[in-house]
């Protein structure tokens, strides 16, 4: 059940993912500013994630240096507040469809480029309402080249924080703590950017709809728990390994973002994700072939290396043996000389 455990912990982060994408497009397509979404997410989430981290790991948890504190800072900045920021503003000006290839730049390439025909949404009665065409309108304007622009900033900015956790957690090895502080330390940043970008009173006011439900969704289950289980996947696994299990969050978006908000499923969306599908699992191919070869290459030094021990093992066993009949012999020849 251990080996298994990574899959199902990657299927379960992108099925959060994917509810991510559909509630916040909700909550942009009717008006909410994507800074100001973001800053209340991580306030609600920083509340949320130093509380458990308070309970669960106040005991356990290793001291934090300057050193450490300023590389949390970075990296908040780099994979929270320039990340997720960018990825708002570009799924605001695209689709949900667009978020879910948004990690492969060839894929990304080919729907800001290429449009193609209209696909129809699976259920013509959404779960949000809203003009149902948000993605297929802005696909034909420079705010869908813009935001998929944003979408390729937001690929680079996660690839790096990536990379940078896997080896941050080697060194700190508290994953709750860690993303609690990462949260913490985007709180202050988002702020003075949704302050420069937005200072009007009214837009700031949360109110009882999709907005809401935006803030909570991914204050509670996005950066209280995605982030969290997104830790533990790469300290288990590797980044390489959470990076191949995003075609699965392509799939599901494609088609919850049909289902639940009537969008207009682009053929170049179709075309992008089958790029991306296609390059991702065959880099994963690729790399399971290079661990064959590595292990029956560690197994046939490590056979060998067993073969020369036992052989060099035999041959003093073996000369020993030999020296102990010679001087039997010659103590036979004596005792019948002097006879």
């Amino acid at each position: 059940m251990d080996t298994k455990k990574p899959y199902v912990i990657v299927i379960v982060i992108q099925m959060i993912l994917t509810g991510l994408y559909i509630v916040i497009k909700a909550a942009f397509d009717r008006g909410m500013n994507t800074f100001i979404y973001f800053f209340y997410r991580q306030a609600a989430a920083s509340v949320l994630l130093l509380t458990l981290a308070f309970i669960l790991e106040r005991r356990n948890a290793p001291p934090i240096s300057l050193r450490l504190l300023t590389k949390l800072f970075f990296y908040a900045l780099i994979g929270n507040t320039i990340g997720l920021n960018m990825t708002n503003l570009g799924l605001k000006y695209t689709s949900t469809t667009a978020a879910g290839v948004g990690l492969c730049l060839a894929g990304v390439l080919v729907i800001g480029l290429y449009a193609g025909p209209d696909i129809g949404p699976v259920n013509h009665h959404r779960a949000f309402g809203g003009s149902g065409r948000g993605g297929g309108q802005s696909g034909k304007g420079k705010k869908w080249m813009l935001g998929t622009f944003l979408m390729v900033v937001y690929t680079v900015t996660w690839s790096l924080w990536t990379v940078l956790m896997a080896s941050l957690l080697k060194e700190y090895p508290s994953k709750l703590m860690a993303t609690a502080l990462q949260c913490v330390l985007s709180v202050p940043q988002s702020l003075l950017v949704a302050v420069a970008v937005e200072r009007d009173p009214a837009a700031w006011r949360l109110r009882f709809d999709a907005g809401l439900l935006a803030v909570a969704y991914s204050a509670v289950f996005v950066t209280g728990v995605c982030f969290y289980l997104q830790a533990w996947c790469i300290e288990k696994k590797g980044p390489v390994f959470m990076a191949m299990s995003y075609p699965l969050g392509f799939v599901f978006t494609i088609f919850c973002s049909s289902f639940f908000l009537g969008e207009i499923v682009h053929l170049g969306s179709v075309v992008g994700g089958v790029l991306m599908v296609a390059g991702l699992y065959s880099v994963l191919w690729g790399k399971s072939k290079e661990n064959d070869v590595g292990k029956l290459t560690t197994t046939t030094v490590t056979v060998s290396s067993i073969v020369t021990q036992q052989e060099t093992a035999v041959a003093p066993a073996a000369d020993s043996s030999s020296r102990d009949s010679e001087i039997r012999r010659e103590r036979l020849v004596s005792q019948e000389q002097q006879v």
